[in-house]
């Protein structure tokens, strides 16, 4: 996978791929994330629709819609990240997806 120093679009569909991919979920699938303008560019949406998933959006300013997600990162940061100095992007990406697994 690239790497991307902006949180653009680009870097919103890389994983978006990786995950459509990986998963090869079933037409239907609801797929939220926050109000982002990655999330909520023509070429994101298009790509939901062409994998046939739903967009669903955190309402403006309610970070109640966000609150899974949320305390995901968080655990991710103080579990993980506020205890490790990474060498490389390369150790950190190991490290997190690692990590990421062992959640599931």
């Amino acid at each position: 996978m690239e790497r991307s120093d902006t949180n653009d679009t680009d870097l919103a569909l890389k994983p978006l791929g990786a995950a459509i991919e990986l998963r090869n979920p079933a037409s239907g699938l609801i797929h939220h994330s926050d109000r982002g303008s990655p999330y909520a560019s023509d070429e994101y949406r298009a790509e939901l629709k062409r994998h046939g998933c739903v967009a669903s959006r955190s309402r403006s300013g309610d970070c109640w819609d966000n609150a899974v997600a949320e305390s995901f990162f968080s655990t991710i940061e103080f579990e993980v990240l506020a205890r490790t100095d990474f060498a490389t992007r390369a150790q950190a990406k190991r490290t997190l997806g690692s990590s990421i697994a062992c959640a599931r």
